[in-house]
């Protein structure tokens, strides 16, 4: 599918391309392409999805345009549109993906091609990293600890890998495919989780990424109800997905505790017909296909 002619000095030396989805954020994608401009390593390829900005965000990426490229769309599709858009045109072995609210430390791709270089066989690894809340540096909570290896059970309860944050060797969207654009939220846990369940997902464990949270515009904050889309995705994972019987119970048992708490505070607030409907949708997923017995 994708298809890239390798030599043994691009090996040595792959491209790595760059994705950065933005929308509404023109000051803050600007911070984030120099953050990637000012890695040591080299060949890089930098790709901003404009998603329908309306800030002015095109003009100021224009700035760069000998040494990124920028995609614009008209409409605001959400980010994994975003994310896929900028995938599907980029030529690198490695993909590295940069949130636009979020920076890079100098020698962060330099660190993770290391890795990969020590590592032939891996097809995915991030790095740690430093959280700032409102320009003010905090300790993420035990809950979002990172873990190396085989993490699947980790990755149930709440997103542990962060976009920001990954370096991805281009087959692995082949094996797994791309992010779920019906997903307005929580698309990362999805793809983290279909990952998960059959590869490795390993950590480098410098920090080398600083997420920037606490804005008015950050999708967590913006997006009411998370767990109605971490019930989607465990859903589409049970009934899609190829998992050991073991994967399949451990899932079951994560959705079947979200769902119930989702549909209890549905109920509480008199809304029925969507914890009903939560219901359902948990109930066929839960009838355990042939192949997990």
């Amino acid at each position: 599918m994708w298809g890239v002619m390798r030599s043994s000095a691009a090996e040595e030396n792959p491209l790595v391309s760059v994705i950065i989805p933005t929308f509404n954020r023109s000051s803050q994608v600007v911070e984030a392409v120099q953050s990637v401009l000012e890695q040591t390593y080299r060949p890089l390829e930098i790709i901003v999805v404009d998603d329908g900005s309306t800030d002015g965000t095109r003009e100021h990426v224009a700035a760069y345009s000998d040494r990124c490229t920028l995609l614009s769309s008209k409409e605001n599709r959400g980010v994994s549109a975003a994310r896929n858009r900028g995938i599907r045109k980029s030529c690198g072995q490695f993909v590295a993906l940069l949130d636009s609210d979020d920076l890079w430390l100098p020698d962060k791709l330099a660190h993770q091609i290391a890795f990969f270089r020590r590592h032939p066989q891996a097809l995915i690894c991030q790095t740690e990293e430093i959280w700032m809340r409102r320009g003010v540096r905090v300790n993420p909570r035990k809950i979002h600890r990172k873990y190396s290896g085989h993490i699947f059970s980790r990755c149930l309860p709440l997103c542990i890998v962060s976009p920001s944050a990954v370096m991805i060797k281009r087959e692995l969207f082949d094996l797994v495919g791309l992010f779920d654009e019906q997903l307005p939220a929580c698309e990362d846990y999805d793809l983290w989780l279909r990952i998960a369940a059959q590869h490795p997902i390993f950590l480098v464990r410098q920090p080398l990424i600083v997420k920037r949270g606490g804005h008015e515009d950050q999708l967590s904050r913006t997006v009411l109800f998370l767990d109605r889309y971490r019930i989607q995705s465990l859903c589409k994972l049970l009934q899609g997905a190829r998992l050991t019987p073991e994967q399949w119970w451990q899932a079951a048992g994560e959705l079947q505790k979200k769902a119930a708490v989702y549909c209890g505070g549905c109920r509480k607030r008199g809304k029925t017909d969507e914890a009903d409907r939560v219901d359902m949708l948990v109930n066929a997923a839960l009838k355990m296909p042939d192949s997990t017995r």
